[in-house]
C-alpha cells in the first residue's frame, strides 16, 4: 500500500485557503496539476468540496507548512509515520437474535459437560453470558437448571470452532502450568 495523500483535492482546497504556499508546492504535494490548483484558488475548480485539514489527519505538521512557506523551492513532505491503516480485522460483537439468546445457558451446559477444563470466565466469554450464570449452571443451582438441554454452541452459531479451539488451548496451557507449580511445591517440601 502506498503512502499516498488522503483526499488530495480536498487537501489542496484547505492548503489554498489556509496557507501561503505556492501553487506549484500544493500541486506537487497533492499530485495535481498546477493549473488545477490555480483553478481551486479562483473558485472554478472543486466547487462544493469541503476542505480537508491535513494537520488534523496527521499527514502534515504546522512546522512543515511554515518551512515550505518560507522557501518556495522546498517541497512539502507527507508525514508517513503516523498514518497507519490496520490490516487486521477487529472482532465485532455479533448480534444474537432473541430466539437464540435463550439457548445461551444450554450452550454453557454443553461446554461444562464436554470441556470441564474450561474456566467459568472462558465459557462466559465464549457464550456471552455472565460468569455468575456459568458458575450457577456448573453448581446446578441455576434458576432454570431442570429445563436446560445441552446444545452445541458451534452448531448453533454462537461462536466459531476456531474460538473454541483457542480457548481449549489456553485451558491446556493453564493446566500444564498448574501441574508444574504443584510438582515444584512437592519437591521443595
Amino acid at each position: 500500500m502506498s503512502n499516498g495523500l488522503l483526499m488530495p483535492i480536498a487537501t489542496a482546497v484547505w492548503l489554498v485557503e489556509n496557507t501561503t504556499l505556492t501553487f506549484k508546492q500544493i500541486a506537487n504535494f497533492c499530485n495535481l496539476h498546477e493549473v488545477e490548483v490555480q483553478g481551486i484558488a479562483d473558485g472554478e475548480v472543486a466547487k462544493g468540496i469541503k476542505p480537508y485539514n491535513p494537520i488534523i489527519s496527521g499527514q502534515l505538521t504546522r512546522d512543515e507548512i511554515e518551512q515550505s512557506s518560507k522557501d518556495q523551492n522546498r517541497p512539502l513532505n507527507i508525514k508517513s509515520g503516523d498514518i497507519k491503516i490496520s490490516g487486521e480485522e477487529k472482532k465485532v460483537k455479533k448480534y444474537i437474535p432473541l430466539s437464540k439468546r435463550q439457548d445461551k445457558p444450554d450452550s454453557a451446559l454443553w461446554l461444562i459437560k464436554q470441556h470441564p477444563q474450561l474456566k467459568d470466565s472462558q465459557i462466559a466469554k465464549l457464550v456471552g453470558i455472565t460468569k455468575n450464570s456459568v458458575s450457577s449452571i456448573r453448581n446446578k443451582n441455576y434458576w432454570n437448571y431442570n429445563n436446560l438441554n445441552s446444545k452445541d454452541p458451534v452448531a448453533m452459531d454462537l461462536f466459531t470452532q476456531k474460538d473454541l479451539i483457542l480457548e481449549l488451548e489456553k485451558a491446556e496451557r493453564r493446566i500444564k502450568r498448574e501441574k508444574k507449580l504443584k510438582e515444584k511445591a512437592k519437591l521443595s517440601q
